[in-house]
């Protein structure tokens, strides 16, 4: 079993309490807690609901590519066809931070006068490629405010984590309301995700997505609802439904997902949403995401809905988060809508939907 630096400095680091100070969802530093304890498969499960004038935003990014002296790294990164399975993988350190091995940044951008009601931050990956990473550091990672220092913080819910021939696979979260709605709109730093680096047929993958519900007046009135579990993909979907809610005909809004190991180029997987009593559902497409290939390593979304990143990597090899507009409405009115991701080719986990839907006022 090979340890990277890396990995000796993330003990070193998560000891330094100067650097992480746990938080609760208030926004006040915590006492230590347990682990979080660990299931091979987590059915989706909601976790926030709401109906208030508002919606819905979220900021990610991977925590591994592919090792820039390859020759079609780069290309790959801008957004060429390739998958993480092809390259050898190493992380994202951007913080110049020498007690953290990796780290990478994305913006939560909120419209004025936006008051936040709910935020999670979920982080994953593969802990097996040609390193081994051990699974007591899943459900810890280091989270900085914009133009704050690190605060360590724990998951305070189950953690999916499976085991399979090729490959070693977790999600964790926690809740970061408190920390969010004191900081506000603005770049965060996440590091210490627990992700293995190097090279094997599955590949290396991994990063995180914070979600944040929010309320604003301006806004329509919508339903917010925010689902997670960590659920493999090629023997099962991941199928939702926003019930008791009262759609209107051709109601508007937006749908994302979090998923992972997803490949480029390999079709199969969709996002189709379903409402009202009639039959039959409508894909779910977006910027680089096409009907039958969703799950194919961006972070994108729709308009300017997607804040920066560093790095802004066109492909991010394996890690999914994405939000599609439903532009053409919901198909039918009505007071059920039926959110489904499928994949019948990669061998990929779901870990989180989310969905901002107008309501009839």
């Amino acid at each position: 079993m090979r340890h990277s630096p890396g990995q000796w400095l993330r003990r070193a680091t998560v000891g330094v309490l100067a650097l992480a100070t746990m938080w609760t969802s208030t926004g006040s530093p915590a006492a230590a807690a347990a682990p979080a304890p660990e299931a091979e498969s987590l059915a989706f499960a909601q976790r926030y609901a709401a109906l208030q004038h508002g919606g819905i935003v979220r900021a990610a990014n991977s925590s591994i590519s592919c090792r820039a002296s390859q020759s079609s790294c780069e290309g790959v990164r801008s957004g060429r066809a390739g998958v993480n399975g092809d390259f050898d993988m190493f992380y994202i350190d951007v913080d110049r931070d020498p007690n953290t091995y990796n780290s990478s940044r994305a913006e939560i951008r909120l419209p004025d006068g936006s008051q936040v009601t709910y935020a999670r931050l979920y982080w994953g990956g593969n802990l097996r490629v040609g390193e081994q990473k051990p699974s007591e550091d899943n459900g810890r990672v280091l989270v900085a405010e914009p133009g704050g220092e690190y605060k360590e913080i724990l998951a305070d819910t189950v953690v999916g984590h499976r085991v399979t021939d090729s490959v070693d696979a977790f999600q964790a979260s926690a809740d970061v309301t408190g920390l969010v709605r004191q900081s506000g709109p603005g770049m965060y730093t996440v590091a210490q995700v627990n992700v293995a680096a190097g090279r094997s047929a599955a590949g290396a993958w991994g990063g995180w997505t914070l979600v944040v519900a929010y309320e604003n007046v301006a806004q329509p009135l919508r339903h917010l609802a925010l689902w997670d579990g960590f659920v493999p993909l090629r023997s099962e979907a991941a199928e939702l439904r926003l019930r008791g809610a009262r759609f209107p005909a051709d109601a508007k809004g937006s749908v994302g997902l979090v998923a992972y190991d997803g490949d480029r180029g390999n079709s199969g997987d969709s996002l189709t949403v379903t409402s009202g009593s009639r039959s039959g559902s409508i894909p779910l497409t977006g910027p680089g995401n096409s009907r039958d290939d969703v799950l194919n390593s961006t972070i994108s979304g729709p308009g300017t809905s997607s804040g920066a990143r560093v790095p802004a990597y066109a492909n991010t090899l394996g890690y999914d988060s994405d939000v599609f507009d439903l532009a053409g409405g919901l198909p039918h009115a009505g007071d059920e809508a039926t959110f489904r991701l499928a994949s019948a080719r990669d061998g990929a986990w779901a870990g989180v939907l989310f969905a901002a839907v107008d309501a009839r006022q």
